[in-house]
């Protein structure tokens, strides 16, 4: 399917309460699309600079050094330069047609980790320092030679720092650098829409629901300008008219940028979005009255995800949730630029496994957040401050700086991301000692920033700090409690002492729900022997644990893959790793897949029993741990005969079961001498739920 947006950009001017102190001459990047765009992915050079240069002069030619490359790309992957820490140099040659004058043209770069100062021939025209997975754009209008071929060159450094997140090597995964995102040149008239936000608020009573925009419009010119804003929004998929927005008018000074909000909209009967049911729709704003009009579309979806006591609710169904968490740029090959083919691949992966909830260590890839929009995976996405060494032993001086970062990368990644239906909860750091005054000073002043710009969003931190006094700890300054939990891998113990470590958090925050962030199998450590069967022993033990507390309202399991990581204690190079996922770096599944995918399942038994006519299917409903209502499923089945081929089946759609109910679907057929049955639970979306498989000399499942 395509990407969902027509373009992005989001540009605060001086003055503007969006932008960010560490961008200079740049600006946040958005969600959103206009028309045209060009992607520069063709025709890069690239080269490594042990000397460390600040200097662009001797990189305006292409001489000799260069590599032709492609961009998304890293250095540090195999084949590559895996090994190297600092900085490189990215070349590119843009030819700007005469036409351009008429229009403001900037270039959006979706990710540079983790330093980019960028010139346009030989003029600095941006930097963006610190932020390794959040997008800028820099204005290049003023310093484009019409007519001509532009150079344009990206200094690159990922040298690790001690003042930006994640911190020097706090962390756990890999320090790829270079330009790890798509980069676009954007093309607007001089008078834009550089973003919309929308607030999609479902009445679930009422069955309505009331839909803010707010046109964030961006005046280049040196004159006033008068101008109308319109809207409207359309279901996507449907041929329903679209529900017209009242047109608003306004003043824009001389460059600057102001917000719009326009009217709220109320529509009746919504189609709302749900992991089962992601339904989206289209928000258009357009911009008249200036000499050339102006059109942003965003998708967006209307659901509810709340709390209440030691609950979640999604759309008012209480609901348990389990999923998955993927490490991205893991791939050997591809680094953390990642192609949309193995994005999406992946993902589909974790749709297979069940996954209706993850979390993300730190903002993702656009693409990544736009499967999950159109496929249906809740998500929590967070800001890098990951590791108790994080805010270990600093100054008051280093304190702010982090703050500073952070908060800087939780503006930018809300910014762009806010309108994805898929995210339902912002995450504040992972495992930075939750009973350090020094995290909890930090998690507070970005939580501060979260709740500024954008209320309706849950916050959490994930915290390895539960196991003693948990009362003491900031997992419990927020809406629910995070815990990664690893008994039997990093921390000695089982059923015991898992039930235990609920137990305590229970009592300490009796009502707030509780997720357990993270738990897993690890072979890191010297005395762990190779093999799956201990994973599969811990999927299997600890989600059985985490069903006996109904305060347990989600699970995590960590993780989908083996990880590239700069504390690998496997592999070298391009390779280095943790063997901690249930597929390997090339998505190879291993045993723990299956284990995985059933205790992630909704069903909890399917079992096929021979009938008179044919074969009885049996099937029933967790009630914790996954559980929610299962609209719309069906089951497909199909009798396999002659020379074990497919000969008949059927498509069955199921009634509405809710946890803990059951069914029986009775099925007939008229092949002679079948070989095999096979049923299978389908998702809504298509997505596989469960299978049973019956021979017909014997039973097997």
């Amino acid at each position: 399917m395509p990407s969902r947006r027509k373009f992005l950009v989001l540009l605060p001017t001086a003055g503007a309460s969006l932008a960010a102190s560490s961008v200079l001459g740049a600006h946040v990047a958005t969600s959103n699309r206009t028309a045209p765009s060009l992607e520069l992915k063709q025709g890069w050079s690239f080269q490594l600079d042990p000397s460390s240069s600040h200097d662009p002069a001797p990189f305006l030619l292409g001489s000799s050094g260069w590599q032709p490359i492609c961009v998304p790309h890293t250095w540090q992957t195999l084949g590559r330069s895996p090994d190297y820490i600092g900085v490189a140099w990215y070349r590119t040659e843009i030819f700007a047609p005469i036409g351009w004058r008429t229009q403001f043209v900037r270039v959006e770069f979706e990710a540079v980790s983790h330093t980019a100062t960028v010139y346009l021939n030989g003029k600095q025209i941006g930097e963006h320092k610190g932020k390794p997975y959040t997008s800028f754009i820099c204005d290049v209008s003023g310093a484009l030679q019409y007519g001509k071929l532009n150079v344009l060159l990206v200094r690159v450094d990922n040298a690790y720092s001690e003042t930006m997140l994640p911190r020097a090597k706090s962390y756990d995964w890999a320090n790829d650098g270079g330009i790890i995102r798509p980069v676009n040149i954007l093309l607007t008239p001089p008078v834009f829409i550089e973003r919309i936000e929308i607030d999609a608020a479902p009445d679930i009573t009422k069955k309505t629901a009331a839909v803010n925009i707010r046109a964030i419009v961006r005046n280049t010119m040196n004159s006033p300008q008068h101008l109308r804003i319109a809207a409207s929004i359309r279901q996507d998929g449907t041929s329903a008219p679209p529900k017209l927005v009242d047109t608003v008018s306004r003043t824009v000074a001389p460059a600057s940028t102001v917000i719009i909000a326009l009217p709220e909209v109320e529509i009746a009967s919504p189609a709302l979005w749900h992991f089962d049911a992601p339904q989206l729709y289209t928000a258009a704003a357009q911009l008249r009255g200036v000499v050339h009009e102006h059109t942003v579309e965003d998708r967006f979806g209307i659901r509810r995800f709340e709390t209440k006591g030691t609950e979640f609710f999604l759309n008012g169904e209480r609901v348990f949730l389990i999923g998955v968490e993927r490490m991205a740029g893991s791939h050997p090959v591809l680094g953390m630029a990642e192609t949309t083919e193995w994005i999406e691949s992946n993902h589909a992966d974790m749709k297979e496994l069940n996954c209706v909830f993850t979390r993300v260590h730190w903002p993702q890839d656009r693409r990544v957040l736009d499967y999950c929009d159109r496929n249906g995976i809740l998500m929590q996405e967070e800001v890098p401050a990951w590791g108790a060494d994080t805010f270990a032993g600093i100054s008051d001086e280093l304190q702010h700086e982090l703050e500073s970062n952070g908060a800087e990368q939780m503006r930018e990644m809300i910014v762009r991301d806010r309108n994805h239906p898929c995210i339902v909860s912002w995450g504040l750091c992972n495992e930075v000692d939750g009973k350090n005054p020094r995290s909890r000073e930090f998690a507070h002043v970005i939580a501060k920033e979260a709740r500024k710009l954008d209320p309706s969003r849950l916050l959490t931190y994930a915290s390895n700090s539960l196991a003693e006094n948990p009362g003491a700890d900031m997992a419990g300054d927020f809406d629910f409690i995070s815990t990664n939990e690893y008994y039997g891998s990093w921390a000695p113990g089982g059923k015991k002492e898992i039930r235990e470590h609920l137990q305590r958090i229970v009592e300490a925050f009796p009502d707030k729900p509780i997720v357990v962030s993270e738990y897993g199998w690890c072979e890191c450590q010297p005395s762990i022997p190779p093999g799956d069967s201990k994973r599969v022993e811990i999927i299997n033990v600890h989600t059985q644990v985490f069903r006996e507390f109904p305060q347990v309202a989600g699970a995590i399991y960590f993780d989908y893959n083996d990880y590239r990581t700069l504390v690998g204690d496997k592999g070298l190079g391009a390779m280095k790793q943790r063997v901690h996922g249930v597929v390997d770096l090339f998505s190879r599944r291993k045993p723990s897949f299956d284990a995985l995918r059933y205790q992630s399942s909704p069903i909890e038994t399917l079992s096929l029993q021979s009938a008179e006519a044919g074969i009885d299917i049996h099937l029933s409903t967790r009630n914790r741990l996954p559980a929610y209502t299962l609209n719309n499923y069906r089951i497909q089945w199909v009798v396999y005969g002659y020379d074990d081929l497919p000969m008949q089946g059927g498509i069955v759609d199921l009634p509405a079961m809710e946890p803990g109910s059951a069914q029986i679907i009775r099925t007939s057929f008229q092949i002679i001498n079948p070989v095999r049955f096979v049923a299978e639970v389908l998702r809504p979306t298509g997505f596989p739920v469960a299978k049973a498989e019956m021979l017909f000399a014997k039973m097997q499942h």
